[in-house]
Order: C-alpha cells, then structure tokens, then sequence
C-alpha cells in the first residue's frame, strides 16, 4: 500500500501543476470580454492586474503583458502600454534564442506547461501597437524604429517558413509602415513597405477573404492634411481544447468538444479514461470566433462621409494559422497520448505483482486518469486583440475639426454613434484610434 500510494502522490501532483499553469480560463475570458464589450477599459484593467497570478503566472507573464497592454492602449493609456509591450518583447527574443532542448517536458505532459511565446501574427500585432502609441504620443523616431523592427521580422519569418504556412508576411504591418515612412520623408523605405503590402494583400484575398484597401496614393494637397482613423473592431478568436479518445483494442473514437470550459473537460477525460481501462485521450486546439454586432464604420467630417475598409482581419489570420500546422499539432498529440497510455499500463502491471490485482487495477484506473486529465490542448491566446482592424483615410482642410464615428451593423444601419475632435496640420497626417467590442 505503502509502494502504490508513493506513485500516486507524484501523479497527483503533476496533474495539479499540469491545470495550474494552462492560462487564461474561459470564465474570465468571458469575463474580460464582457468589460471590454461594454468599453470599460479601467475595469478590465484591474480585472487583469488582480488575477495576474491566479490567471496568468510566471510561464504566462507575456500573454498577460499583452492582455493588459491591449487593454490600456484601447483606453489611450500610450505610455504605459509600451511598457508592457516592450517587456513582451524582450522575454519573446529570450524565449526564441531558448534551446529547444526545454520543451522536451512538454511532450511528455501537454503542450501548455511550456513558456507562452505567441503566435507570428501576435508578434507583429505587437510591434504594430507599439508603433501607434508611439505615433499618438507624437514620437515619430520611435514609431519608425517599430516600423523597422516588424520588417525585420516578417523577413526573417518568411525566409524560416520558406512557404510552409500561409502567414509569412502582414500587410497591414507593412502598409502602416509605408505610411510611417512617408510621414518622416523616407520616401524609398515607403515605396519598399508598400510593395511588400501591395504582394501581402493579394494572397490576403484568396486565404483571409481581405482584398488590397483602395486609398489612393500622392502628396497631401496644399492648404490640407489628412486624417487617418483606426478603428479595432471585435473581439479576437478564442482557443477552445477539442478531445478525440480512442479505444486501444477496437480504435472506436469517441469525439468531444469543449463546450463548458477547460477544467470540466478535463475531469470528464479523467473520469471517462480511468473507468476504460482502453482508452486513449487526444486533445488539440481549435479557434472560436465570438460574434460581434458591429460590422463596419464610417467617420463623418467636412462635410465628407467615408467608411472604412478592412485592412486586417486577425481572426481570420489566427484561424488560418492553426489549419496550417493543425495535422502536425495531432500527431505530436496522438505520439504524447500513446506514451502516457503505455506508462499507466506499465504501472498497472507493477501494482499488480507488488500488491495484487485488486490495487493493481485501482492503479491503472488512477495512471489512465491521471494522464488523460493532463491531456489538454494549449488554449492560450492573445484574449484582448480585436478581430479586425478598419481604416478610414480622409483628406481635410488645416484647422480643428469635429468628427463623428458611427459603428454599422451587417445591414449598414447606425449601432452607436461617437463625436471626436481632431486638428487637423497642413501637409500632415493625424492619427485617430477608435474601438468597439460589442
């Protein structure tokens, strides 16, 4: 008794340690996106900041980074959510020049006990924030420096995937680098990022459904600047942990979705494992859009109404990146699940000639829970991204201007209507960032 209690001790605490540091739990998730919903941008913060521990700890500290800087940036706290950004950012370059040899335990428990380390697009939505709240701060230097350090690194990604997955560039990225350019005069370095924009959107419409933004291109007219109105529509996809089980003996699979949430899913794995002495639990992620009501926007001003234009659709992109390493996401799942299956029969037998068959089975049903309770899929994401970014680009006369948003519907019907005030300088652009979540 003694020999079978000292190995269950162990797996029970590994199956603790395996659910605590999964991230983010659909609960808050839901949560956080109902305070956003509602543009409670302070309240979500302090949601934030008082979970961090419980929700997010050490081997998350970047996903809460970006959580909370996505947060303050939507309610025009720039500086602070550079801070943050540029924590994310350091702890990404040393978790990429990790050796690799590191995650060799998550193969053997789940994919979610590594460090959290983003996805590509994540990154550069990363860069593309810190860029903008340079460019409200009025910091041009340091939004050109962040337009550079995304160009670098979509080029070094698409020459690492050599065409593997469809994401190796960001056009938006690219196209909000050309503009950066040509506001500091670099017109060369503009012509560069735009060409880049130019080659990303037209793949951007067969895989994102995202054609090329028709904003026509020149100098700014005399007696005129131009106003550029970001708005960050929705709320990104949320990862979700769908389940495969497969019966070792008669490969039956029994197929089960995450509908409740993470923590249940688990014991129904555990419970449904442990009592099939057969059965094999396989676990992967799979991306959930929330729907969202608003479905475009328009900005009126000088007597000028203009819509915006989808320039990047980030649900579409995240979703898409997974289909793409989805089957290599299996496989890796399916070898990790057969290991486990094996190691809990190997205990059971042990048991069995140390302490009999009675508490040999006992030990095989507790092996078989234990491991199909710490196989869950890695349902970590940027929780507080929005689904799409729109923009609205609006030639006006030098002066100030008041300036009045309305969020559309799917049918082009006013949801909410928002009044802004903006000068305008001559021969300038002036940024505008606008967010709606409902």
């Amino acid at each position: 008794m003694r020999a079978f209690l000292s190995r269950l001790l162990p797996a029970a605490v590994l199956l603790a340690a395996a659910t605590g540091c999964a991230g983010p739990s659909a609960a808050y998730k839901l949560d956080l996106h109902q305070k956003l919903a509602a543009g409670q941008y302070q309240a979500a913060a302090a949601r934030i900041e008082e979970l961090k521990d419980e929700q997010y700890g050490q081997r998350n500290a970047v996903l809460y980074w970006l959580d909370m800087a996505a947060v303050l940036h939507d309610a025009d706290k720039y500086v602070e959510s550079d801070r943050l950004l540029d924590k994310a950012e350091l702890r990404l370059d040393e978790l990429y020049t990790q050796s690799i040899s590191k995650a060799a335990g998550t193969f053997l428990w789940n994919d979610g006990t590594d460090d959290y380390r983003g996805e590509p697009f994540e990154r550069s939505l990363l860069h593309v924030l810190r860029a903008l709240n340079y460019v409200y701060l009025h910091k041009p230097d340091e939004a050109l420096v962040e337009a550079r350090k995304v160009s670098a690194f979509l080029s070094e990604l698409n020459d690492k995937l050599a065409g593997k997955q469809v994401y190796k560039d960001d056009a938006f990225a690219q196209y909000l680098a050309a503009l950066l350019y040509e506001d500091a005069g670099k017109q060369d370095d503009a012509r560069i990022s735009r060409d880049s924009a130019q080659k990303a959107y037209e793949w951007y419409a067969a895989d994102y459904q995202t054609p090329a933004p028709s904003f026509a291109a020149g100098p700014i007219p005399a007696g005129q600047g131009e106003l550029v109105l970001l708005h960050f529509n929705g709320l990104a996809p949320r990862k979700t942990s769908e389940s495969i089980q497969v019966a070792w003996n008669d490969a039956v699979a029994l197929v089960g979705a995450d509908e409740e949430g993470r923590s249940n899913q688990q014991v129904n794995n555990a419970l449904r494992a442990g009592l099939m002495a057969n059965a094999v639990t396989v676990a992967f992620p799979a991306y959930v859009q929330d729907p969202y009501l608003v479905h475009g926007s328009r900005v009126r001003a000088g007597g000028q109404a203009v819509d915006t234009q989808l320039v990047q659709d980030i649900s579409a992109i995240a979703r898409k990146a997974l289909a793409d390493r989805i089957a290599a996401i299996r496989v890796r799942a399916i070898a990790r699940a057969t290991i486990k299956f094996v190691l809990a029969k190997v205990a059971e037998e042990v048991v069995k000639k140390e302490a009999g068959k009675g508490l040999g089975m006992l030990a095989g049903i507790v092996a078989r829970s234990v491991a199909a309770g710490s196989e869950v899929a890695d349902t970590r994401a940027w929780t507080t991204a929005p689904a799409e970014i729109r923009m609205a680009r609006l030639p006006l006369p030098a002066g100030h201007h008041q300036l009045v948003v309305e969020y559309l519907s799917a049918g082009g019907a006013p949801l909410k209507v928002e009044t802004l005030e903006v000068d305008v300088v001559e021969g300038r652009r002036s940024w505008l960032h606008v967010r709606s979540a409902f």
